[in-house]
């Protein structure tokens, strides 16, 4: 694999992690936390 194609790769990984998997990510942990607090106070009363 040439360097350009390498370079155009890892910058294709680079965007994918930021662009798609870091905000589904963000959105699960907070989502998983609340239902979890939520779940908490339904328990607890």
């Amino acid at each position: 694999m040439s360097d350009a194609n390498r370079q155009r790769s890892e910058l294709k990984a680079f965007l994918f992690i930021t662009i798609v998997l870091f905000p589904i990510l963000a959105v699960a942990v907070v989502g998983g936390y609340g239902f979890f607090v939520w779940f908490l106070q339904v328990l607890a009363g």
